[in-house]
């Protein structure tokens, strides 16, 4: 079966805006990641994240990092088109794993996610980045991931919250997110509706969010793939907390991404 191939002007969107969309190239995944994801939520990790919406209704809920113990994860990261798909997306030569991101709000989960970036949570220093977010269920527009255009380009790193809105880390000195939900007309907000197997394809700089599950039937199932290219570099961000924390890392500060964590998918 040939790779996609990635038109010039999907991959020009990319780094002019920050984010893209490419329709239909992991269809054939559906069913291996709805798989995946119902393993994941019967066997969560110690580190998973539940958010309830108002009354208690709907979870939001979210986990990383278990690609090495479900099987279906580990079948789509090393078998699937993503490596390839994320290589011509960043123009590089090498592409790692950073880790994967599962992302499921439940009917009526009125939990938005809150406008952010995501490099100032993680231990990585570089440009080569992107993220490949694919849906499992129908995503109307009202309800999809969305994107500031051209925010990856600012140069501004903004301070990392917990999707409650607590600060991931109190004083961290960096700058709060601007007030976008309540200034949409000053930016330019790209988003799509969504078929399951389609992916969005965005930058770690790139602001994003999405809204709130407010469907009373409806689920969103989402596998996110972050992955990394030449010139990604550790960092330890010394007195933070990361989110992933990849605590048995000992990579040092600036060294390449060579570790069992973050595998070399393609060379």
């Amino acid at each position: 079966q040939a790779m996609p191939t990635i038109p010039a002007e999907t991959i020009e969107a990319l780094r002019a805006d920050g984010a893209c969309v490419i329709r239909g190239v992991f269809k054939d995944w559906v069913e291996t990641l709805r798989s995946g994801i119902a393993r994941n939520m019967a066997e969560p990790s110690a580190d998973v994240k539940t958010y309830r919406g108002q009354n208690g209704a709907g979870r939001f809920v979210g986990d990383y990092c278990n690609w090495d113990r479900i099987p279906e994860y580990r079948d789509f990261i090393f078998n699937s088109d993503a490596a390839a798909i994320g290589k011509s997306l960043m123009g590089s030569n090498t592409v790692r794993l950073f880790h994967e991101h599962v992302l499921v709000k439940e009917p009526g989960a009125d939990v938005p996610t809150p406008w952010h970036q995501d490099q100032p949570y993680y231990c990585v220093d570089g440009t080569d980045t992107v993220s490949l977010w694919i849906p499992l269920d129908s995503v109307p527009r009202e309800r999809t991931l969305e994107f500031v255009a051209g925010s990856h380009r600012w140069g501004r790193y903004f301070r990392p919250e917990r999707f409650n809105k607590q600060p991931l880390n109190e004083n961290d000195g960096l700058e709060p997110v601007p007030d976008i939900t309540g200034n949409r007309d000053q930016y330019r907000i790209l988003g799509w509706a969504l078929e399951p197997g389609d992916a969005v394809a965005f930058n770690y700089m790139t602001l994003h969010g999405a809204p709130a599950n407010t469907s009373k039937v409806d689920q969103r199932r989402a596998f996110s793939l972050r992955l990394i290219g030449d010139n990604v570099r550790f960092a330890r961000r010394e007195g933070v907390v990361t989110s992933p924390p990849f605590r048995g890392v000992r990579l040092a500060h600036g060294a390449v991404m060579d570790a069992p964590e973050f595998p070399l998918l393609t060379a």
